[in-house]
Formats: C-alpha cells, sequence, structure tokens
C-alpha cells in the first residue's frame, strides 16, 4: 500500500512539474522577471551573511572548486582572473576568494547583458566585456547566447544541442540569441588593465575555446601561479597541456573535467 502510495505521489509531482514547464514555456518573459527577482533576493541574503562573517551563501563553485582552490592557495589579498565568469556569481570559482578572502581581479565576460551583472556582483573587480581570441583578425566575434554554456558562435559540432544543456534554455524561460562583442587576447586585456607581473590564479572556462585563449596568453609577461582550466573533451585536455607544457606541470583534477595546473619552479 505504502509503496503505490508514493508512485502515485512522484506521479502527481512529475505531472505538476511538467504542467508547469510548459506553463512556463507559454509566458517566458513572465518566468525570466521572476527568475531575476529570486536571483536579487538571493543575493540580499548572501551579501547581509557576508556582512556578518559567514560564507555560507558563498561558494557557488561546481564540485566544491572554490574551497578546493582556497585550501591550496592558502593565502589571502592574491589576485585572480576568471575568463567566462558569466553574471561573476552562479559557478564561479572566485567568488569566495573575492568576497571571504579579500582578493581582487579581471573577470572577463563576452556576453554583455552578463557582464553588467557581473559588475553588480562583484564590486572588487574590474569587469571586461569582451571575447578572448588567440590573435585578433577582426575586431568583433559573433557570440552566441546560452545563459552558463554561452559560447563563440560556429565553434562547436552540436551547437543547438550545447546551448541546449543551459536548463533556462531547454525549459524555455530564456531564448538564445547572437550578439557581436570585441574581441581581445588576455594578455592586452592584462596589459591594459594593469595586472600584476605575477598573477596568483588563472580559471578558464569558455565552453571549448579554452586553447584559443591560451594562445592568445603571454606566460612569460603573466606568470600565474596556478591555471586551472575547464576541459570537456579528453583531446582538448591533451591540447591544454600541451600549450602549458613550457610553463605548467599538472598537479591535480579538481573535478573529472577541470584540471588544474602548476608553474615551474
Amino acid at each position: 500500500m505504502g509503496t503505490c502510495r508514493s508512485r502515485a505521489v512522484r506521479e502527481h509531482v512529475n505531472r505538476s512539474r511538467d504542467a508547469l514547464v510548459q506553463k512556463a514555456a507559454r509566458h517566458p518573459r513572465v518566468v525570466r522577471h521572476a527568475l531575476l527577482l529570486r536571483r536579487a533576493a538571493l543575493r540580499s541574503r548572501r551579501r547581509i551573511a557576508e556582512r556578518l562573517g559567514s560564507a555560507r551563501y558563498s561558494t557557488p563553485a561546481l564540485y566544491d572548486m572554490d574551497r578546493q582552490l582556497d585550501a591550496i592557495l592558502g593565502k589571502r589579498g592574491g589576485f585572480f582572473v576568471e575568463a567566462g565568469a558569466n553574471d561573476g556569481y552562479r559557478q564561479s570559482n572566485t567568488y569566495l576568494l573575492e568576497s571571504a578572502r579579500g582578493w581582487r581581479g579581471i573577470l572577463v565576460e563576452a556576453i554583455p547583458e552578463l557582464a553588467r551583472r557581473c559588475v553588480r556582483e562583484r564590486p572588487r573587480s574590474e569587469v571586461v566585456n569582451c571575447a578572448l581570441v588567440a590573435e585578433p583578425t577582426s575586431r568583433l566575434v559573433t557570440m552566441r547566447y546560452g545563459d552558463l554554456t554561452s559560447l563563440v558562435a560556429d565553434s562547436k559540432d552540436a551547437e543547438d544541442e550545447w546551448i541546449g544543456r543551459a536548463p533556462a534554455i531547454a525549459a524555455g524561460w530564456e531564448r538564445t540569441y547572437t550578439v557581436d562583442v570585441p574581441a581581445r587576447t588576455l594578455t592586452d586585456v592584462l596589459r591594459l588593465h594593469r595586472a600584476p607581473a605575477a598573477p596568483d590564479l588563472l580559471s578558464l572556462d569558455v565552453e571549448g575555446y579554452e586553447p584559443e585563449v591560451l594562445r592568445g596568453t603571454d606566460f612569460e609577461q603573466f606568470a600565474f601561479a596556478w591555471v586551472l582550466v575547464e576541459s570537456t573533451e579528453e583531446a582538448a585536455r591533451r591540447t591544454v597541456a600541451d600549450l602549458l607544457a613550457p610553463w605548467y606541470e599538472h598537479d591535480r583534477m579538481l573535478s573529472h573535467q577541470d584540471a588544474l595546473y602548476r608553474r615551474r619552479r
């Protein structure tokens, strides 16, 4: 009897969820507004906790990577660069370092609306709205919006499938679009914003475009102590390791797809 009742409850919950998703898909603007209001409320709660000295809501990274980095780096007042910063909070690998450890840095985000949110979330950091490239052969790069899966347009096979991984896109609450943004090498960004010669951390998550970003980075001029790179495919991981090999050695995996490299001594 209990098993049947539990099954009936699960089926009811699933039907209700599916009905809600379908209804939301018919009114995406309303749902998008509600999502933004919810994020604003959560941001207010988080900032109150932070002012009270609590980091309870300040660890948004996937796979506990922000806590792992905090333990590995073990310092206050460092300097980071995070490329693929999104809105500055969701899934950020550096938010904890800034909010609880006194770090500052540069956040690079290509999607303009996400970069604007990033400015609100990260008051101690400089936010740069551009697409990172190996060489700026054109002044502009076309980006395709996909919330947490935004990417350089036409840079991946099965691009629609990739964009569809974002829950808000898949549910129809947000719509994908393309936008042209300035193209810069990371070296140019670091020079323009007067980054220190030996930054502590580079965190790189640009949906498969990581090798191109690394090719546009002068690791002689900017000697990052640590480099964290997401690679969802083994071939890309090997390419990243080869590009970093003159200056970095693999230290450990922070997740099944996030490799941490240490500067060679």
